[in-house]
């Protein structure tokens, strides 16, 4: 009997540390809230993608959305930054921007969300791992 009682305690012990671990940890807080930095309670959202703008037209497509790029001063710079990087004016870049998304206005065409772009993380040259693009009347014959 004395053996069980003993078993019993020791069982009761090693569950209550094990959950004064978790409680400790759990209350270690950066003091930030939702220990989220500065930057992600700003409310604006970091895209990855491949970035083109042609012919009065913008676009940011990433691994899993499209969205429709906002023509500003933001958008003209990353334009700038990015034609260091083309061969050709309908070659994508791939750039790393933070901004606002905003959805498309009722009626309008195009892509459901657009992003009004605050800030240029990143620009460099798109990476294609297959050759993606047909081009018409650069044909070499031998």
């Amino acid at each position: 009997m004395k053996k069980l009682v003993i078993l019993f305690v020791a069982a009761i012990v090693f569950t209550g540390c094990k959950n004064d671990a978790k409680t400790e940890k759990d209350t270690h807080s950066t003091g930030l809230e939702n220990d989220k930095t500065a930057q992600q309670n700003d409310g604006l959202k970091t895209l990855v993608g491949q970035f083109i703008y042609y012919a009065d037209a913008a676009v940011l497509q990433t691994r899993n959305d499209i969205y429709g790029v906002v023509i500003n001063d933001k958008m003209h710079e990353l334009n700038k930054m990015a034609e260091s990087y083309k061969n050709d004016p309908t070659d994508y870049v791939t750039v790393q921007v933070r901004g606002t998304l905003i959805p498309k206005p009722e009626g309008e065409e195009g892509w459901p969300f657009r992003i009004d772009i605050k800030e240029i993380d990143n620009v460099k040259k798109y990476e294609s791992k297959e050759n993606d693009v047909i081009k018409l009347g650069d044909s070499q014959t031998e």
